[in-house]
């Protein structure tokens, strides 16, 4: 089993701070969190057992350093869901008096496929980037950092079901802007 080295630890800095970029959208704290990460990992490649890549590995200390900023800064300033309606009536503009779509979802395929398929991910970060900050903070504490329920709501000092609308409209703007953007690249 060898262990990664310093010149194959740099090569994926550039992915995991596009990584950290998507997940924290500030440079600063994108670059912390990845030097932060890299430090780690130097320190502790002698505990790397060579079952996952080391990309895998790095990405998952990446995810730690991201979760631990985002719970230092939740406790400096409280997110809460604007109250003026816009975002809700630009939602419920999607759906019929019953209920049903607007327009049917486009067939997307395979999603396994999908999520290897670098356009895909490509048009996911440019829709992820321009969510507003907090339904893109949610969406990727819960979706790709996998924190619970419970963690979410006590890191941003939120309800279960103000947590539960965040989400639905983080998934509806995603679902939205990947039809237009991946449907571009893709045509």
């Amino acid at each position: 089993m060898s262990h990664p080295g310093t010149e194959e630890l740099e090569q994926l800095r550039p992915y995991l701070l596009r990584y950290a970029l998507l997940q924290l959208r500030d440079r600063d704290s994108a670059e912390d969190v990845v030097q932060e990460t890299m430090l780690a990992a130097l320190e502790g490649r002698a505990r790397f057992e060579g079952k996952s890549t080391a990309k895998t590995w790095l990405t998952g200390i990446l995810k730690h350093k991201i979760i631990d900023l985002i719970r230092r800064k939740s406790r400096e300033q409280s997110l809460t869901v604007d109250d003026d309606g816009s975002e809700a009536d630009a939602i419920d503009a999607l759906f019929q008096g019953d209920g049903h779509w607007q327009q049917q979802p486009a067939d997307w395929g395979s999603p396994a496929r999908a999520l290897e398929d670098k356009r895909f991910r490509e048009a996911f970060e440019i829709c992820a980037k321009a969510m507003p900050e907090r339904n893109a903070r949610v969406f990727m504490m819960r979706e790709v950092l996998e924190m619970t329920t419970e963690e979410i709501c006590k890191e941003l000092g939120i309800t279960p079901t103000n947590l539960w609308v965040i989400l639905h409209r983080a998934r509806l703007a995603l679902r939205e802007c990947i039809e237009i953007k991946w449907g571009a690249f893709t045509a």
